[in-house]
């Protein structure tokens, strides 16, 4: 990884809202100290059960957040991309993280002391909001996350996760990022069954899959299987 102290918020193409709320954007004072860290593709960002120091945002690149479970089985949450906080769950709960974040590709992160973001949360009432927002955003990413995995079958997971992955690449075919076994995780499915589905899924003209290149062919199809998984 790389880091570049006190970078500049000012030509930041995501400026983010602690900086929007800062009293450092009127004076001058700069008291944000902000600190930009490159990661390369599957570096940790921030592990499970380290210790929360700073409230990080995504500026480049793209993330996976994920809960380490018990024999390196994992379960994949949700995917970040920018102009999203890392760590806000760990926020004011815990002083250590309840789940991991690894670059799926190389990516970039801005890093601001977390004792100096609970000031401003405290005296911003407009910063308490929108961190609030963001907050029930990701909350509620893994309420949906939750009823996936409680109530649809394995075909269903899949459908979901594909359609999941759709939306936020804002096409119908993408790039997959993530490794079948990663796929799986998404789907609380073990490798062999996603890599199963998958060709279920091709074999019925579903999806088209060339090596990493996704392409969904039946879309209202795929979406049947999601509901009614």
């Amino acid at each position: 990884m790389r880091f570049k102290k006190d970078a500049s918020c000012s030509s930041c193409p995501f400026p983010c809202d602690i900086y929007k709320n800062s009293p450092s954007v009127v004076s001058g004072s700069g008291a944000m100290h902000p600190l930009h860290v490159s990661y390369r593709r599957h570096q940790t960002i921030c592990k499970q059960d380290s210790s929360v120091t700073h409230v990080i945002y995504l500026l480049k690149g793209s993330a996976k957040l994920y809960i380490e479970g018990i024999n390196h089985r994992h379960i994949l949450l949700y995917i970040l991309t920018p102009e999203r906080y890392i760590g806000l769950l760990s926020f004011f709960e815990t002083p250590r993280y309840s789940y991991s974040v690894t670059a799926l590709e190389d990516s970039t992160v801005c890093m601001v002391e977390l004792d100096y973001v609970k000031r401003l949360y405290v005296q911003n009432h407009a910063f308490l909001m929108q961190l609030n927002q963001a907050f029930g955003r990701s909350v509620a990413s893994i309420m949906r996350k939750i009823i996936t995995l409680n109530q649809k079958n394995i075909r269903g997971r899949v459908a979901d996760s594909l359609l999941y992955l759709s939306r936020l690449h804002r096409s119908d075919s993408y790039h997959l990022l993530l490794t079948r076994k990663e796929l799986g995780e998404l789907s609380a499915i073990s490798e062999e069954n996603c890599v199963r589905i998958l060709s279920e899924f091709r074999k019925e003209g579903i999806i088209k899959v060339d090596k990493r290149q996704v392409t969904i062919l039946e879309k209202d199809l795929l979406r049947k299987i999601s509901e009614f998984g």
